[in-house]
């Protein structure tokens, strides 16, 4: 199959560590503009290179390559890479030295987007906004915080990190997915909250954020019914009315993986890519199931529009990332690693009898 000459709205995982002949019979296919990675996709940094290379290599304009690499639990490379704090023990610095909390956050940033653009990944899906309710053992220790104003500064200062190191930030689970036990990858959450106790609450950091510049922000795969009967990544209440319009906000939404149980309820998986699409998403996710990708890929009829082509654009990192070689000599990369060393949060005592959390967002 001859590569299209523009990308399309679908973002597919690939099966193993190289890339097969229907992996890249499914990355040349118009409608996919996009390629996410998970651990089983990971040997090596070596390997990672070339594996990013030959993923760029197949399409031009590139194709957009993602990973959910937030640190704690949730960093699908490991080997090779400085181990991240959870979020959550940034949160618990905040509470004793706000100034230091905030340096971390910036710090972590920085390593994590300098890493990844060193092996070719573009776009890391973080940071996690959801406030810290104590109920979600999927969000758990992923949350900076309970209070909104600590989520602000600490999400704030690592955007600022990755920003520093040529790479995007990807707000997530708008509007909130701390509020719910229920986890999304298993089951369909519904948060019987009034909008306005949302408003209050989880809503904060996002509008903040978005203020700042936040450059894409991913919707959570649960219902709340006192807004739209529908999740709210399938909702133009929640994506088009309150966070495009109300909200201001310019940039990309993805949505989460269609595969998820939280996404059932829109249909099969051709119904669930055009309701997301319908709601306001830019590029639909779906991961873990190849045979659900080549259905979709076969089946929706949909083109890309210039506005959300042109939001993606924006998301693709530095072509002049420096290699990890040349980031061990500058000063910068290395006070940073030690700045997040000293304190233990990027020892591996943090990431001890954390369940992982499933191969997608």
């Amino acid at each position: 199959m001859k590569a299209p000459a523009s990308l399309g709205l679908v973002m597919l995982d690939i099966e193993g560590r190289q890339l097969n002949e229907s992996d890249r019979r499914r990355l040349r296919h118009p409608l996919t503009g996009g390629v996410i990675l998970f651990s089983r996709n990971y040997e090596s940094p070596r390997q990672l290179d070339e594996l990013t290379a030959e993923i760029h290599a197949l399409r031009s304009p590139p194709l957009l390559v993602a990973v959910d690499h937030e640190g704690g639990r949730v960093q699908r490379f490991r080997e090779g890479f400085t181990r991240l704090p959870p979020m959550r023990a940034l949160g618990a610095v905040w509470d004793e030295h706000p100034q230091r909390a905030k340096h971390l956050a910036r710090d972590a940033g920085y390593v994590l987007a300098a890493e990844l653009r060193a092996h070719g990944v573009d776009l890391s899906f973080t940071p996690v906004l959801d406030l810290d309710f104590g109920n979600s053992a999927v969000i758990g220790d992923r949350a900076f915080h309970s209070q909104p104003q600590a989520v602000i500064e600490l999400a704030g200062a690592l955007i600022e990190g990755l920003a520093l190191a040529g790479m995007a930030a990807c707000g997530k689970h708008f509007p909130g997915h701390g509020f719910i036990a229920a986890d999304s990858h298993t089951d369909v959450p519904v948060d019987t909250r009034s909008f306005a106790q949302i408003e209050a609450a989880d809503l904060i950091p996002f509008r903040e954020l978005v203020a700042r510049g936040l450059s894409s922000v991913m919707p959570a795969h649960v219902i709340y019914p006192d807004v739209d009967d529908r999740p709210a990544g399938f909702s133009k209440i929640w994506l088009s009315q309150i966070l495009r319009t109300q909200m201001n906000f310019q940039g990309v939404i993805f949505s989460d993986d269609l595969s998820m149980e939280g996404a059932r309820v829109a249909g099969d998986i051709v119904a669930r890519a055009q309701a997301a699409l319908d709601a306001g998403c830019d590029m639909v996710l779906v991961c873990n199931r190849p045979d659900a990708a080549d259905e979709l890929l076969s089946r929706l009829q949909r083109e890309i529009s210039p506005v959300s082509l042109a939001r993606l654009a924006r998301l693709h990192g530095r072509a002049s990332a420096p290699s990890l070689t040349a980031l061990k000599a500058t000063e910068i990369y290395s006070r940073a690693v030690r700045s997040i060393g000293a304190v233990g949060l990027g020892s591996g005592d943090l990431l001890a009898g954390s369940a992982q959390v499933r191969e997608h967002g």
